[in-house]
């Protein structure tokens, strides 16, 4: 065999190799991102402005099977007969959550928040005191005005087992790629 024959070989064999590596790692990428994570398109606009309509996010079911839903995640969950929905969490197991003057109070005391949630509209029923539970979460739409959420009875509070990951990336629109905060 020749120089040329050999070095025409070790090329063809390379781009096997890198062929082979690029198939191996999309498919354990594929293989993650189903088996610990879902894909989830938004739908309404009550997230609005973290996320829009037809926006299709990916989720990490991981994140809450290993810990627990923090302050300001943007969570989704399951609420019987409809569908998985979208809201950020707000208040967290055992604390009191109240919408007084506008304003969100976690055990009286003011939430420090920036941007959408700063001014609260609507009470619903968090007019009043809200006891959550050793296993309940309040959540709201960033889009508080056209949101139903657990200020509302049809929503309520969120039980852990109802939470199916939280929210992390957007996918697409491709031009709105990127981490979600």
């Amino acid at each position: 065999m020749s120089f040329y024959d050999r070095h025409k070989q070790n090329k063809l064999h390379l781009i096997v190799n890198w062929i082979v590596d690029i198939a191996a790692v999309i498919a354990l990428a594929c293989f993650t991102v189903y088996s610990f994570g879902g894909r989830i398109e938004v739908s309404g606009s009550s997230m609005n402005p973290a996320l829009n309509s037809g926006d299709v996010v990916l989720v990490n079911r991981l994140a809450y099977d290993l810990g627990r839903p923090g302050r300001f995640d943007i969570a989704a969950f399951v609420r019987p007969g409809s569908g998985v929905n979208i809201k950020r969490v707000i208040g967290l197991p055992g604390e009191t959550v109240q919408i007084v003057e506008n304003q969100i109070l976690i055990d009286g005391e003011p939430l420090k928040v920036r941007g959408p949630l700063e001014s609260v509209t609507i009470p619903g029923v968090a007019e009043y005191p809200i006891e959550l539970g050793a296993d309940e979460y309040f959540l709201l739409g960033d889009n508080h005005d056209s949101s139903e959420d657990s200020r509302f009875a049809t929503i309520g509070n969120i039980r852990r087992e109802q939470f199916v990951g939280r929210v992390w990336l957007r996918f697409q629109p491709f031009s709105d790629f990127g981490l979600i905060n």
